[in-house]
């Protein structure tokens, strides 16, 4: 069946406040962090107000790694998004084509869920591949060159090497100035990445982040379980966050959640649940047992439930410290997960759906991809345009969920 369908499976913290009567369900307390309110500084302070780092001099420090002179890294700085970039693998695997493999149909899975397609690595696709042409696609829009991006931020859950992607990634785009790390947090990953760079650059002086969403879930998916395999999808989007005057901010405001309670609703754990040193005549055996991971697993009715829950309360909480009304949204853009999903939030905020973006026909959940890659269409198709306001929210796996009021330039 395989073959014939043509299918190889492969701040200062601030407690985030709540309403009472509103809080995300369940008698557990969870932390949520909202960002501080910005301090005007004046006179001598204002003068002090610089990271450490801008006392070196670089060039001396390192000729070699930074051949170009670099500005002093002053904090208090806004953020602004200026540039966004996707890609996503050749295969494209339809509804049909799951029908050949697991008990399902089109009609099945579009009325549960919206998706209809779903991009799949296969061959010799990598994601580190999707990543660095989705950077590079950001970089273009953006007009700004490879040398002078200061930090890479790789947002996923699945990276090539356990050991982390974000360094591979930048040194295939040309960062040759910028360092970078990893980001896990499945579907919520990119959210909390937009906001990681939006603190570097307010607090650590850093000028230029990239900030890539990737994912490839379909490695861990159970291809016989239709309850899972219909969801996910692999791709990548990027944007390029760009220092600005604090009076350009375009992070208006944000909120980020987690809860570990949840985790057993949605998970990828390790797949030998035993000790690795097991014992036998109180004689340990060695060499540990090879370590690998299960399938995706998850419990789509609790998931469903928590998401419906509090996503919106996420987003009610970022438009109050942005201080704004949720009729001043110009696009609701959700995680791609589920349809009914993105549908219930809408009509919670009272959005209507013409200002709701939705790619989740045919791409399916990306993960970390999906709202870079929504975003990243959106712009190039015309939609979103310079000053419009994106309510966006990402959640998942942790569980964790956060919410970010953005400005498009």
């Amino acid at each position: 069946m395989v073959a014939a369908s043509g299918l190889a499976p492969p701040r200062l913290a601030v407690p985030c406040p709540r309403a009472a009567g509103r809080g995300c369900g369940g008698g557990h307390h969870r932390v949520g962090f909202l960002r501080s309110a910005p301090v005007a500084l004046a006179g001598p302070a204002a003068a002090q107000l610089r990271c450490c780092a801008s006392t070196v001099d670089d060039g001396v420090v390192s000729a070699a790694a930074a051949p170009k002179p670099r500005l002093p890294r002053v904090v208090g700085m806004g953020s602004k998004l200026i540039g966004c970039g996707s890609a996503t693998p050749s295969l494209s695997v339809s509804n049909d084509d799951l029908s050949k493999i697991v008990e399902t149909s089109d009609e099945w899975i579009a009325a549960r869920t919206g998706i209809r397609n779903r991009r799949v690595l296969s061959g010799n696709e990598t994601l580190r591949e999707l990543s660095v042409q989705a950077a590079k696609k950001a970089l273009e829009m953006a007009q700004v060159n490879a040398d002078d991006v200061d930090l890479v931020l790789l947002c996923t859950s699945t990276p090539d090497d356990l050991f982390g992607g974000a360094a591979q990634v930048l040194a295939e785009v040309g960062c040759a100035n910028a360092f970078g790390f990893d980001i896990t947090a499945a579907c919520s990953g990119f959210i909390i990445g937009l906001i990681t760079a939006t603190r570097f650059i307010k607090g650590g002086g850093i000028r230029n982040i990239l900030v890539i969403g990737a994912d490839a879930l379909s490695q861990f998916v159970d291809w016989t379980d239709r309850g899972t395999c219909i969801l996910f999808g692999d791709a990548a989007g990027a944007v390029l966050v760009q220092a600005c005057s604090a009076d350009e901010d375009g992070l208006l405001g944000f909120c980020v959640q987690s809860d570990g309670n949840g985790q057993k609703h949605l998970n990828c754990v390790s797949s030998h649940v035993e000790s690795i040193l097991s014992k036998t005549n109180g004689v340990p055996s060695f060499p540990p047992k090879k370590a690998t991971f299960s399938n995706i697993e998850m419990n789509g009715k609790e998931v469903f439930r928590f998401a419906v829950r509090c996503v919106p309360q996420s987003i009610e909480k970022a438009l109050e410290e942005a201080g704004l009304p949720a009729s001043s949204i110009d696009w609701l853009l959700l995680h791609q997960a589920n349809q009914r999903i993105i549908d219930a939030a809408a009509s919670r905020l009272d959005i209507p759906s013409d200002k709701v973006i939705s790619n989740l026909a045919n791409y399916g959940n990306t993960s970390a991809a999906s709202i870079p890659l929504a975003l990243d269409e959106a712009v190039r198709a015309g939609k979103v345009k310079a000053g419009d306001v994106i309510a966006a929210s990402g959640f998942g796996a942790g569980l964790t969920w956060g919410s970010a009021i953005v400005k498009w330039c």
